[in-house]
């Protein structure tokens, strides 16, 4: 495999606590690598036959039990990393979880990387980079709908598609560079051939699948949302409605907001991380000076941003507003308070604008609605998978290597370059699964994960 790391991480064997940190029923801690039977042999009063479930003492260097419980032995091939593991199943007190980790250590075992217990099974192609990619996510999974994506990743349904389109490209470069190897023949290479409706089916099926990823990457990082306004036109009560909770204190007190407020919430399945800001205007109070300079801040690295209109108030200083959101933000206006006897009309076509009243509820589905549209959000979840920005940068860089080769055949009869073109595409497409990738990348994306993972 091209960019396999060759770095002493995947020499030795490793061990890890994977349970999270604090007092629990059950610890587990895992072992994996070719010292991992001489340690269980070592540690537990039992000796463990392949995947089955032993009760058994865990004896430190006395022979005194430190704990009791299960242990599994799964023997390479047949584990999640393909070597040899052992799982260790005690109580699950912190004390206690060192103390067996610390007998674990000094029988020849390390402590594991981040991550490393996955990058072993993909180095053991056990699992490809997108489902290794995918374990991390369904853990970090905030919706519902995210944890489905993940799951989908993680069965390898992001994967095939990605195979299957590299194939294609395969065939067709080997068609072209087949072609060019006879030249004699004097065959119209264009006229004979249907090259260009091949790189066409495969711009197409590039696209749906870029799509997809796009959906997939909304599902895993969600958006950013910032709610901006004057102070006291609904922004703190509409974070609430969405919240479906009391998060932001709400008084007639104009600028009652005075640090941006950030709240987690799911519209729909799709992760949204919405931040309240302090009412934008002038003031000599430093503390709210403050914090509308933090508001100006989100407002610059929000992916969409709520102006709260209150209307039942004048229209046309609230309205100026808007130059405050950068221009390459997009930007719904919230008319709020409709239920005061603000304006009713329906919002003109084509407006990012809709009418709610943050207090009794009305228009907020019209508004998530808007949210999901403005986004890209898919209204149909079913067969999504979890995809991350570097999955986009690649099929976008496949993409261009399509369109490239294709114009240099159709405007120059370049049949060469169309052939490298394809070579680039097939390499791009390459990285997403990690057949091509360098180690420093591999080392970043296992990093990131949990040290029992």
């Amino acid at each position: 495999m091209e960019g396999q790391s060759e770095n002493s991480s995947i020499t030795g064997t490793i061990c890890a606590i994977a349970t999270p940190p604090g007092v629990g029923g059950v610890g587990v801690i895992r072992i994996s690598g070719p010292l991992s039977v001489p340690i269980a042999d070592q540690l537990l009063d039992v000796s463990l036959q392949p995947r089955k479930a032993h009760f058994a003492r865990f004896l430190d260097e006395q022979g005194r039990a430190l704990d009791s419980g299960i242990a599994i032995l799964f023997t390479a091939p047949a584990s999640f990393t393909g070597e040899d593991v052992v799982e260790l199943q005690g109580h699950g007190g912190p004390r206690i979880m060192q103390m067996l980790l610390s007998r674990v250590l000094t029988l020849g075992a390390r402590l594991a990387h981040a991550g490393e217990f996955s990058e072993r099974a993909f180095l053991n192609n056990k699992l490809d980079l997108v489902q290794a990619e995918a374990i991390a996510d369904l853990i970090e999974s905030g919706t519902e709908a995210s944890a489905r994506a993940a799951q989908r990743s993680l069965e390898g349904v992001f994967s095939e598609q990605v195979n299957q389109l590299q194939q294609e490209l395969i065939d067709l470069r080997v068609f072209v560079e087949a072609a060019m190897d006879f030249p004699d023949e004097e065959i119209d290479f264009l006229a004979d051939s249907d090259v260009l409706e091949r790189l066409d089916r495969a711009g197409h099926r590039l696209q749906e699948l870029l799509d997809q990823a796009h959906q997939g990457q909304l599902l895993r990082d969600g958006i950013n949302i910032a709610i901006a306004g004057l102070p006291n036109a609904g922004k703190s009560s509409l974070l609430n409605a969405l919240a479906g909770k009391d998060s932001a204190i709400v008084t007639d007190v104009p600028g009652t907001t005075r640090d941006v407020l950030r709240e987690y919430i799911s519209i729909d399945g799709l992760p949204v991380h919405v931040a309240d800001t302090a009412g934008i205007r002038e003031s000599e109070d430093q503390v709210e000076v403050e914090g509308v300079r933090r508001a100006r801040a989100v407002l610059a690295v929000a992916d969409l941003v709520l102006l709260v209109i209150d209307l039942t108030q004048p229209l046309e200083a609230q309205l100026v507003l808007k130059e405050e959101v950068p221009k390459t933000v997009p930007c719904i206006k919230v008319y709020n308070k409709v239920d005061l006897g603000g304006d009713r009309s329906k919002p003109d076509k084509g407006e990012l604008e809709v009418r709610v009243s943050a207090k009794t509820g009305q228009g907020l589905q019209d508004l998530k609605e808007l949210v999901k549209q403005v986004v890209g959000a898919s209204p149909n979840q079913e067969g999504s998978f979890s995809a991350r920005t570097r999955h986009l940068d690649a099929l976008a860089r496949t993409q261009a290597h399509i369109r490239a080769g294709s114009k240099q055949l159709q405007e120059f009869n370049a049949p060469e370059i169309l052939a490298e073109e394809l070579r680039m595409a097939q390499k791009s497409l390459g990285e997403i699964t990690g057949q091509y990738l360098p180690d420093d990348l591999l080392g970043a994306i296992f990093s990131s994960f949990c040290i029992g993972k």
